[in-house]
């Protein structure tokens, strides 16, 4: 199948990231069906020239390509194949994305399963938050067959900036969580590092501006600490919630393999409590009030 401008893509999940990336799309000429459980969001595309279904079934009716961006792989597996699964209402040699921050084992399954179907899976997480996913920058790590990849490549590039071929499928479900867990371990260092440096006197933003021009130096340091940790506003905009997810798959995926990841647990295992303590909607950046909260 030729996916073209003329081809019809289904868009499931316009949160925070699905309703700009899918924007991307239709600014490039794309035909983009959305679906969303909640109004709200439905209606933020729509007023991006969104096309909008009333179920992700219409919205997969004959699309050629459909991209998911849902809270997790299992979102994803029951959607597609679950009970009224929706594969069946794609294109015959539909192309699914899958977006999410799925768990790549899963990802391998469901893709054995779409291709009984004559469907094509690719998984294609992103990386870089709302901004990048407004002005098409993201990082996006593919995994999957390379010939699919390139059939929906000029749809990733509307989306972002740096396209990164990982692998055979699931591998790039596997970069992202274990991107997402070097992120969140230098996130938790630096702001203990901001609160143990304020008890001795130090100032957090001097601090920020030495760790940035020194080998402490991380995305958290450059982008996160001034703008939502030092005032404690906590609004980058990405959840507790997700991080703790991503977190738990990157370890799960250790213990698969076999191979030992102790740190990666104890990360997990701080941000699964961190979430139980200030709900999965709070902000990532509250990680901060999170340690720097006594333990009993």
């Amino acid at each position: 199948m030729t996916i073209d401008k003329t081809s019809r893509i289904a868009f499931l999940g316009l949160g925070k990231m699905g309703v700009p990336m899918a924007a991307r799309l239709i600014e490039a000429g794309y035909t983009v069906v959305g679906f969303d459980p909640f109004e709200a969001a439905r209606e933020a595309h729509r007023g991006n020239a969104g096309a909008v279904a009333a179920s992700a079934a219409e919205a997969a009716d004959g699309a050629a390509v459909l991209i998911t961006m849902l809270p997790d792989g299992k979102a994803v597996r029951a959607v597609l194949v679950g009970e009224g699964g929706i594969a069946g209402r794609l294109a015959p040699g539909a192309v699914v994305i899958d977006m999410s921050s799925s768990a790549p084992v899963g990802t391998r399954d469901l893709a054995e399963d779409l291709k009984g179907q004559g469907i094509d899976l690719i998984d294609a997480p992103v990386s870089g938050g709302v901004k990048r996913a407004v002005d098409g920058s993201l990082a996006i790590m593919a995994g999957g067959d390379k010939t699919v990849i390139a059939k929906v490549r000029p749809l990733l590039d509307q989306m972002g900036k740096a396209i990164f071929e990982t692998g055979p499928i699931g591998s790039g479900h596997a970069m992202k969580a274990l991107n997402n867990y070097v992120s969140a371990a230098g996130l938790t260092a630096a702001c203990e590092a901001l609160q143990v440096g304020k008890g001795f006197g130090l100032d957090p933003e001097l601090m920020t501006d030495i760790l940035n021009v020194s080998t402490g130096r991380n995305n958290s340091t450059e982008v996160k600490l001034k703008p939502f940790v030092i005032p404690q506003s906590y609004t980058s905009g990405f959840s507790m919630g997700l991080m703790a997810k991503d977190l738990r798959t990157a370890d799960d995926l250790a213990r698969h393999l076999g191979v030992p990841a102790p740190f990666s647990k104890a990360t997990s295992d701080l941000w699964t409590e961190a979430t139980d303590a200030l709900g999965p909607q709070a902000d990532h950046t509250a990680i901060d009030a999170y340690v720097a909260k006594p333990k009993s």
